[in-house]
């Protein structure tokens, strides 16, 4: 009787610590799932707004400056397509679906998208500089190619800064670190906190 009493009480903790992990890793999960969608609304509050000034803007403009925001509107429905797929996923997905293993490697997936991405911005940023020394030797497309360079250097800086920022966040859910952004100022700053 005593070793019944053992093995029902064994049991019962049992379930109870697998119920409390189960209902961690579904609050990770969720705390993952929030933030790809934050991060897709931010990405696709970009692209509406650079859309909607670059076509404004292009049509009140002439030369580099009306193929900068002619770049800036085409480069922008890319990203809202991205943007736009990327919340579809996120908003199909149920967080209590994965074990703590699956939610583990879809954690380091999104960060490990993420530092993919950051490499590829620098190739932006590159080839955005290259467009734009181009064009400072080119003769009829000069106008195209320094507004198109100055463009892509734009967009890439940005991508740079919002894969790396949100690698941050990611990463910081796991180890107990914070990136903050927001206004300094007359400026715009981040700060790193451990």
């Amino acid at each position: 009787m005593r070793n019944r009493i053992l093995l029902l009480f064994a049991l019962f903790l049992c379930t109870c610590v697998t119920a409390q992990t189960l209902e961690g890793v579904a609050e990770l999960n969720g705390l993952r799932i929030d933030h790809q969608k934050k991060a897709m609304l931010v990405l696709g509050g970009w692209a509406v707004g650079n859309i909607g000034a670059g076509l404004a803007l292009r049509s009140n403009t002439t030369g580099e400056t009306r193929r900068f925001h002619e770049m800036n509107a085409i480069w922008n429905g890319v990203n809202l397509a991205i943007a736009g797929i990327g919340y579809w996923s996120t908003i199909r997905e149920d967080p209590t679906a994965l074990d703590a293993w699956g939610s583990l490697q879809a954690d380091v997936k999104f960060q490990k998208i993420l530092l993919f991405n950051a490499g590829l911005d620098v190739g932006y940023m590159l080839g955005g500089l290259y467009l734009t020394e181009r064009g400072k030797r080119a003769g009829a497309d000069r106008d195209q190619l320094t507004g198109y360079g100055k463009s892509v250097l734009l967009q890439g800086g940005f991508l740079f800064l919002f894969d790396l920022a949100n690698y941050f966040i990611a990463n910081g859910r796991q180890e107990g670190y914070q990136l903050m952004l927001g206004t300094v100022g007359d400026g715009v700053g981040a700060s790193l906190r451990f």
